[in-house]
């Protein structure tokens, strides 16, 4: 996937990836690309985010991850912008999720606006672990192509994301002193589930709407499992002390 998103950001002035420890080809197609790969760590996606911004050093940036891309729609319409010499110091786009195959309208997937065009030195990422999000300090445009977004390709993908995003959630959590238990994992995963399915009618996209809401209630589910897991075990250390 990686290719396919340098491809559609071959016309900028520059292009860089952080890599955090890859063990397949990743590395050297991006060189043969023309990117500057910097080689790092993994410490969320927040700082990970920011870190490749303070790599930049154009006037504006545009953040994307390697299972995303840009139509010739999308990319016309950000060069255009760009050469309108705009107010705005940063832009939201819509993004168009795929899930299993299947691009998804509903669910609360779509539009899902992200803002990741924005002008250096106007914005940074949060620090969250997971979930991070672009902190703009001026007027924020809109602009109307998507970005898309290869996210899930198959259910190994899924039950792999749903392992490392529930694992993160609950790290986050703990940190914000927020409390986990049996009780609350069902209630929460349920909400999920229902929320995903019949509220922002997931049920629209078919097959893969009802994997989505099981997904997500999973997800939501193991969130607030870990999170209890994670409480019990720093007490039993605390009173170990």
């Amino acid at each position: 996937m990686i290719e396919r998103c340098l491809a559609s950001v071959a016309w900028a002035d520059e292009i860089i990836v952080l890599d955090s420890g890859s063990t397949d080809r990743t590395v050297a197609i991006c060189r043969q690309r023309g990117a500057r790969v910097v080689e790092t760590d993994w410490p969320g996606f927040g700082p990970q985010k920011n870190r490749a911004l303070d790599h930049t050093t154009g006037a504006w940036v545009l953040s994307l991850d390697a299972d995303e891309y840009l139509t010739q729609e999308a990319q016309a319409e950000i060069q255009a912008v760009l050469a309108s010499r705009p107010q705005a110091d940063a832009f939201r786009m819509p993004r168009l999720s795929s899930y299993c195959g299947r691009f998804m309208r509903h669910g609360g997937w779509y539009p899902d606006y992200v803002t990741r065009l924005f002008r250096r030195g106007r914005a940074r990422f949060s620090d969250d672990l997971v979930h991070e999000r672009l902190l703009v300090s001026g007027p924020v445009a809109t602009l109307r192509e998507p970005l898309r977004h290869e996210t899930y390709r198959d259910l190994e993908e899924v039950l792999r994301k749903v392992d490392h995003y529930s694992s993160a959630g609950a790290a986050m959590a703990a940190q914000g002193g927020q409390r986990g238990g049996v009780m609350l994992a069902l209630a929460h995963g349920l909400w999920s589930f229902v929320r995903t399915y019949f509220v922002r009618r997931g049920l629209l996209d078919g097959p893969e709407g009802l994997m989505l809401a099981i997904s997500n209630a999973e997800t939501t589910y193991y969130k607030y499992m870990k999170l209890w897991l994670l409480r019990k075990q720093r007490g039993r250390a605390d009173e170990s002390s």
